[in-house]
């Protein structure tokens, strides 16, 4: 069943053509769900943990290109609480971040919202 969504979840992104379309990596599952055939590609997702700081919970995602080029992208985070709920009533500025070619990157973030547990993370090219 679990499969069967995921590739569901697949195919509805695959046939959305916007500008946000990239990789979504969800904490909780740790799934990886690639819109975008081209950067599914050059990237990898190694690892994706939380840590926490301060009392707050940090999301890390490694990442490793397989393009021999430099990738520039573009990530935003967003973060529920325990139930699944969305936390952050502002979205944060998609941030960027150039991948160089065959390099192990690391994005993170911490949440404002003491409540964060939970993460999800997209990214897309950059124009």
């Amino acid at each position: 069943m679990k499969k069967c969504l995921v590739a569901l979840m697949l195919v509805v992104l695959a046939g959305c053509s916007t500008p946000t379309a990239g990789l979504r990596i969800d904490s909780k599952q740790q799934n990886v769900i690639f819109g975008d055939n081209v950067l599914g590609q050059r990237l990898q997702v190694n690892d994706i943990i939380t840590t926490e700081v301060d009392g707050r919970v940090r999301g890390v995602v490694t990442l490793e290109s397989f393009y021999k080029g430099d990738q520039n992208i573009q990530y935003r985070f967003y973060w529920y609480d325990d139930q699944g709920l969305e936390v952050n009533t502002k979205l944060g500025p998609w941030k960027q971040m150039v991948v160089r070619g065959e390099e192990i990157v690391t994005i993170s973030e911490v949440t404002v919202n003491p409540n964060g547990r939970q993460f999800r993370v997209q990214i897309r090219q950059a124009d």
